[in-house]
């Protein structure tokens, strides 16, 4: 499930980037922006480049502008993905750094946010980001709304377990998750939105002439890619606005 399209137009990682700070947060280094003091608070979990990739961070920034404390914890120890070494090919990556693990790890760093006063929390997954994030909305005790962007790794089946609700932006051009298999997402949420048993919202949307990993690896230069990433950056925003509070 993972092939070449996951790990396209890599990022110049940059440690420095962004508006905020790296510190501790449930004993992960984390990119931070925003108010320390707001009671709401965004996590991005990212894709397999980390969360030294400007765009990203750029994107906390933009989510810490609208009030939400956000966080970017490195979930790889300081072990992004690296396309140009041939003697770990994302196949070999990924067994070090599966999924689960990044459920669990994201586990103390929403614990050290609720300690701190924050009441409510919301999750935005990007490609690898987006499965860890689903594993969190599966229960509601962690997250209020969820935002995946183009995911990767992500089943139907998951989908069926979702407890909170859900926005999932999708790209056009996307061989880890079409339009086809979207649209299986969309029907199983419109199912359960129709559920007398147990309500959960949801928003689905397919980007035309985009790729998948287009809300993060854009070309800054490229004002189509931009315009794009930008609709969808405005889309989880309105999410996270209605549903964490």
């Amino acid at each position: 499930m993972s092939g070449p399209q996951c790990c396209a137009n890599p990022p110049t990682l940059n440690p420095s980037s962004g508006a905020g700070h790296v510190e501790k947060v449930g004993g992960l280094d984390s990119y931070v922006s925003g108010s320390p003091d707001s009671k709401l608070a965004i996590l991005l979990v990212s894709d397999v480049y980390g969360y030294e990739a400007p765009n990203l961070r750029k994107l906390a920034d933009k989510i810490a502008a609208a009030g939400f404390y956000a966080v970017v914890p490195d979930f790889f120890y300081g072990d992004p993905f690296v396309p140009d070494n041939a003697e770990r090919p994302i196949q070999v990556w990924i067994k070090d750094h599966g999924m689960d693990k990044g459920y669990e790890d994201a586990k103390p760093v929403i614990e050290a946010l609720n300690s701190k006063g924050v009441y409510a929390i919301g999750a935005v997954g990007f490609c690898w980001g987006a499965k860890v994030v689903v594993e969190l909305g599966k229960s509601s005790a962690f997250i209020k709304a969820a935002v995946l962007c183009h995911p990767s790794f992500v089943t139907v089946d998951d989908i069926k377990e979702l407890k909170v609700p859900i926005s999932i932006l999708g790209a056009e051009i996307d061989q880890l998750s079409p339009p086809a298999l979207l649209k299986q997402f969309e029907d199983v949420l419109a199912s359960k939105s129709e559920a007398a048993v147990r309500y959960v919202d949801s928003f689905v949307k397919v980007f035309p002439k985009v790729a998948h990993g287009w809300t993060v690896r854009y070309n800054v230069e490229d004002e189509a890619a931009v315009k794009s990433a930008e609709e969808a950056h405005g889309n989880l925003l309105e999410w996270f606005v209605k549903y964490v509070k």
